[in-house]
């Protein structure tokens, strides 16, 4: 069955990352692309990619930084689809470095829309996250004004033939950065595992179910979209249980920025947005170039999607199966 990607041209940024790898896997496997450039800006990362996928004739890497539009540009010539994985990340790096993640996050998405629009590119998809949801943060608030950049853009680049949407969801199991190996770590050293607040909850979701959703949007979006996926929440005391059964725990309160449960579509956006099976779609707040991809039920008066109100759960049996999926 043909899909959207099959003979096309592909580029995602930050495409080293946790992300970018399993969706490179992913489209090379199943969707028949014509080429996938890598772009990011780690040269060594690129490098150890390339031990993997570099006898691929269809893989290009491309050494550049969002920050830098005349490279971006050069890099999308012939590209029909973007996904924007690329981002500064770290909550509480953000609060010591602000200038930077608002450079690369909120002025490098920019870039990405811009040089997007001039190579003539068909769809473009921004990664956000749960943390850009009514922001506590320097990184949500730069992830907001992304997200926002992203789906107002759509009013000038829909007479250029470009559409833009949005993709956001919560913490991804077994992503770069994630607190699993550490999990394991100090419980094979006999340490105490550290957890900020015992009654913290997150949204939790897969590698290969963040690629799939994605997938799905770049197949569903007409431009303005801003997708949130129906995912289950989880106790961290839970996940420390599954990772390290009878582990002991060390609570050490809250850090700069962090958030006790997370939040993915604030009451204020909630009355914008629509249920379907597998999925929110939060409608864009202003859409004169004549957004049409409004079909849903509208959620009801009140409504927050946060990870400790979610109707979704996964308890210690279901984690504890999960990891052992994923091998982690």
């Amino acid at each position: 069955m043909s899909t959207i990607f099959e003979n096309s041209s592909i580029l995602i940024t930050g495409g080293t990352g946790s992300f970018g790898k399993a969706f490179l896997e992913n489209v090379l496997r199943e969707h028949s692309p014509r080429r996938v450039v890598i772009f990011s800006r780690d040269e060594l990362k690129q490098y150890e990619m390339k031990q993997t996928f570099g006898s691929d004739p269809r893989v290009r890497f491309f050494l550049g930084d969002i920050r830098d539009l005349d490279r971006l540009t050069l890099a999308l010539h012939g590209v029909d689809y973007v996904v924007h994985a690329a981002a500064l990340k770290q909550v509480d790096t953000a609060e010591y470095n602000p200038t930077e993640y608002v450079k690369t996050n909120i002025l490098g998405s920019e870039n990405v829309i811009q040089a997007s629009m001039r190579a003539g590119v068909k769809k473009v998809v921004a990664l956000s996250t749960d943390k850009a949801s009514s922001p506590v943060n320097l990184y949500g608030a730069t992830k907001l004004t992304a997200d926002k950049l992203f789906i107002s853009s759509n009013h000038y680049a829909a007479a250029w033939g470009t559409a833009f949407a949005v993709v956001r969801y919560g913490n991804v199991m077994g992503s770069r950065g994630s607190v699993i190996p550490l999990f394991r770590r100090l419980a094979s050293e006999g340490e105490p595992l550290p957890i900020t607040d015992q009654r913290m909850t997150r949204f939790w979701i897969t590698l290969p179910q963040a690629v799939d959703f994605v997938v799905s949007c770049f197949e569903d979006m007409s431009g303005g979209e801003l997708y949130v996926p129906r995912i289950p929440s989880m106790r961290v005391t839970d996940l420390a249980e599954a990772v390290a059964p009878g582990a002991p725990i060390v609570e050490i309160g809250i850090r700069p920025g962090e958030k006790l449960h997370e939040e993915m579509i604030s009451t204020e956006d909630s009355r914008r947005a629509v249920r379907r099976d597998d999925r929110y779609l939060v409608l864009p707040t202003l859409a004169e170039w004549g957004f049409t991809n409004t079909w849903g039920d509208p959620v009801e008066d009140g409504f927050s999607y946060t990870s400790e109100t979610n109707d979704l759960w996964l308890d210690v049996p279901e984690l504890v199966a999960m990891l052992d999926e994923l091998g982690l």
